[in-house]
């Protein structure tokens, strides 16, 4: 008897240890979501108390949020529980001539706006560098033959197949091609940017055998030998 209630003693000192060394924190702040966003006076944000879209359900509970710049203007989705505050700078003998936009959530324990915190702090984050600074993205062409070229406003390339591919170019997209082996991508929107150039890869993705292909920016894949006889 004295054996079988010193096991359950054991156990139960066990159970409030394993709680004790707990590292799941309740109420948890998000590192990106609680950062502030800074802007200048070349920036206008405004948070509208309309439906995103009118036509898609999935947005009808949602806010719109408007931000214009001198590169042109960006709107995006804001969740329900998602809340925005508005810091001015402190009168006109403040030091800091930047305003601030803080994101908060109403439930931070609720695993879903937790995770919607930052990425909402983060899509807003982007619509501001969009519209001051915009995107960018750098196609380079690797290959005997392999170039590209603007042709009656679309983007033609030239990878070695029996023809030319001809790409739409988006709107709210400015594409050049400086020489024939490199293309230029610019935009106010981040994902349309990312998205065009990914476009463009797929039509010859780098190989690492002869370490041709299109690449995005820096991008580097690791070399590989051939089959040795």
């Amino acid at each position: 008897m004295q054996q079988v209630s010193l096991r359950i003693v054991g156990q139960a000192t066990r159970q409030q240890l394993r709680r004790s060394l707990s590292t799941t924190r309740v109420g948890a702040m998000s590192h990106i979501g609680g950062l502030p966003i800074k802007y200048t006076s070349e920036v206008k944000i405004e948070h509208l108390p309309l439906a995103f879209s009118s036509s898609d359900s999935r947005f009808f509970d949602k806010t719109t949020l408007k931000v214009t710049g001198p590169l042109g203007e960006r709107t995006m989705p804001i969740e329900p529980f998602v809340s925005l505050e508005f810091v001015q700078p402190n009168g006109p003998q403040s030091s800091s001539t930047e305003s601030q936009l803080l994101v908060s959530v109403g439930n931070s324990a609720e695993r879903k706006q937790r995770q919607m915190w930052g990425t909402t702090r983060a899509c807003i984050n982007n619509c501001v560098i969009g519209v001051t600074e915009g995107f960018s993205a750098t196609l380079r062409f690797v290959g005997v033959g392999y170039r590209a070229a603007i042709e009656n406003g679309q983007l033609a390339l030239r990878l070695g197949y029996s023809h030319p591919i001809n790409l739409d170019i988006p709107e709210g997209l400015k594409v050049s091609v400086p020489t024939p082996t490199r293309v230029l991508i610019n935009g106010i929107d981040l994902q349309q940017v990312k998205l065009f150039a990914a476009k463009v890869r797929k039509w010859k993705k780098p190989e690492p055998y002869n370490q041709k292909g299109i690449f995005i920016d820096d991008e580097t894949i690791a070399k590989k030998d051939g089959k040795k006889k």
